[in-house]
């Protein structure tokens, strides 16, 4: 469902410069001294002291965030180094210049954790080093809150746990400073996959509280992939989240206007095409599905998905009037030429995905339908191992 990767920086570091010991009280003093000597649990009781001692303190209150850095408390840092800018710039420049060291401290330890997770061959080990990727990134949010890279490692690194959840607030932060395509798809597909979730639910639990919460994840979804379009108005996966929404909110009408319209003003849109044919195939008419598809293949030979629904289209078309024929005269002969047209697009994909288990299925139900008979065994065959 997802694609999960992980973006590795490289930046310098940039230390810090304790400033001299002259005009100090005695306990910043006897701070520096310990910082020197990397003594930090000693050069904390000193900044403790000298706080409680003098509240408006901002040199007091940047050091403590120094020591905070060095012993790895990036919140507590952040927490410092703000109430020593609320007293005194003084040491802005410093103060920015050691936020930057320590996020790329802890991004570089985010970065190194997930790729020893990825090595891990027990389940339970790996789990220790994604967590502590998560929190690793999780800081480094603090110390940059408007670092995009940060939020999308932190998101991939979630979503590589399957903990969707989790991933969420640091998609949606993605999106909000930069309107980042990944933010809107990833988003878009954990809140597409809660949807159907809860459609199938209701289907088995008939509890209307499970149909409604349906529907609001899908107005979301609509919400959230109309705003991409603004800024990634050509995007496949947007356009696709988008019909399946509208289809699953019970709003075929308008994505058939929208569609279509995308069709009128953009006729070799591949993506506006192909979508507006899953909406005309959602509506059972197959006739306009097909043409649509068409087009998209037309427009691009290789485009599978498109392939997909041709042939689904047509199987589903010859179904129907088989039905149809059936229900006039059971003694109706069946016809066979929908399926014809179906059969080449599905043997091509058979070729091209060998592995789908769906595609060998449908492939063994049109051979049967068209008397294949020991091609049709094979098919199923074929699919029933791939389930194993």
């Amino acid at each position: 469902m997802y694609r999960t990767k992980l973006l590795i920086i490289a930046l310098a570091l940039v230390g810090m410069t304790i400033t001299g010991f002259e005009c100090s009280s005695t306990e910043l003093t006897s701070a520096k001294l310990y910082i020197q000597q990397k003594n930090y649990p000693k050069a904390m009781e000193a900044l403790n002291s000298e706080i409680q001692k003098n509240p408006k303190s901002y040199e007091g209150y940047y050091l403590k965030g120094y020591v905070e850095g060095e012993l790895g408390n990036y919140k507590e840092l952040v927490n410092d180094f703000n109430k020593s800018l609320a007293i005194s710039n003084e040491y802005e420049k410093s103060i920015n210049d050691s936020k930057k060291y320590y996020w790329a401290q802890a991004f570089n330890k985010g970065v190194e954790y997930f790729q020893r997770a990825g090595k891990q061959t027990n389940k339970d080990s790996a789990k220790v080093d994604y967590d502590k990727s998560a929190v690793a990134f999780e800081a480094a949010t603090e110390l940059q809150p408007d670092s995009v890279t940060t939020y999308e490692n932190l998101a991939f690194v979630y979503i590589n746990q399957k903990e969707y959840d989790k991933a969420m607030p640091p998609l949606k932060k993605i999106i909000s400073l930069d309107h980042g395509l990944d933010g809107y798809r990833y988003l878009g597909e954990i809140l597409y996959d809660k949807a159907t979730k809860l459609d199938s639910k209701y289907k088995s639990s008939k509890d209307v509280q499970d149909s409604l919460e349906a529907q609001k994840y899908y107005s979301q979804i609509i919400d959230l992939a109309q705003d991409g379009r603004k800024y990634h108005p050509h995007n496949s996966e947007l356009l696709g989240l988008l019909s399946n929404s509208y289809i699953g909110a019970g709003k075929k009408d308008v994505a058939l206007t929208t569609f279509k319209t995308g069709v009128q003003e953009d006729p070799n849109n591949k993506y506006y095409r192909y979508n507006y044919g899953v909406v005309l195939l959602e509506s059972n008419d197959y006739e306009a599905a097909a043409e649509q598809f068409q087009k998209a293949i037309d427009i691009d030979s290789t485009y599978e998905n498109a392939m997909y629904n041709l042939a689904v289209t047509y199987v589903k078309w010859g179904t129907h009037l088989n039905k149809i024929a059936q229900e006039k005269n059971e003694k109706a002969p069946i016809d066979k030429s929908k399926y014809e047209v179906a059969l080449p697009y599905l043997e091509k994909l058979v070729k091209l995905k060998d592995d789908n288990a769906s595609l060998w299925e449908i492939l063994g139900k049109v051979y049967t339908v068209l008397g294949y008979d020991q091609k049709a065994q094979d098919a199923f065959n074929k699919a029933d191992a791939l389930r194993k």
